[in-house]
């Protein structure tokens, strides 16, 4: 099939997604206040997205690094990294977590408000808060409606103080000797949202 010459002038280039919510940290404090109870460092005036991560990251305190990750990226990207980085720290999900588990990675390649309802069902009624339920409340506190004949919608932060929860439980359930090198490995993967899009 020949393709008519004007088609070749055509820029069918598809723009990436933007990660972050806002363009800078200190829109997102502004707009998101809740972070601020979260956070023991706030950004400075000018200071860039990549920035003030990396300047978090270098803390005393680098765990504002993954907080400020969790509030700063869009929630089906977010609630993505937080699902690598739950996956890379604790490589064997308990058996009984595992449907929970696919179903946040069915969620996000399909993000269908059938699919986030069931995640969050199965997440609300879990008997403990592990780094996987929290996977699914975030899934679940992500954008809509609560149920299907539920209108009210969460609060903007639910979703990203859930996301926070599953990455700093499943860092929690790591050894001490360990820690450090598994945090070190979830804020490269974080660090890698700002490098691309910020």
């Amino acid at each position: 099939m020949n393709t008519p010459i004007n088609d070749l002038d055509q820029d069918y280039t598809i723009p990436p997604t933007p990660a972050l919510r806002f363009a800078n940290p200190n829109e997102l404090y502004q707009k998101i206040p809740e972070i601020s109870g979260f956070t023991k460092h706030r950004p400075t005036e000018g200071e860039d997205a990549f920035a003030f991560f990396e300047r978090l990251r270098g803390s005393t305190t680098p765990e504002d690094a993954i907080t400020y990750t969790s509030f700063a990226v869009e929630p089906v990207i977010a609630i993505n990294w937080a699902m690598e980085a739950v996956r890379i720290t604790l490589p064997e999900i308990p058996p009984n977590e595992m449907p929970l588990f696919t179903w946040v990675s069915q969620w996000i390649d399909h993000p269908s408000a059938e699919n986030r309802w069931r995640t969050m069902q199965t997440a609300l009624f879990a008997p403990r808060r592990s780094a996987t339920v929290y996977l699914g409340l975030a899934v679940g506190w992500s954008g809509g409606a609560l149920a299907p004949n539920d209108p009210v919608t969460m609060p903007e932060w639910r979703c990203p103080k859930a996301v926070n929860a599953a990455v700093l439980r499943a860092l929690g359930q790591v050894s001490l000797d360990q820690r450090s090198v598994s945090m070190a490995r979830v804020l490269d993967l974080a660090a890698g949202l700002f490098r691309v899009y910020d």
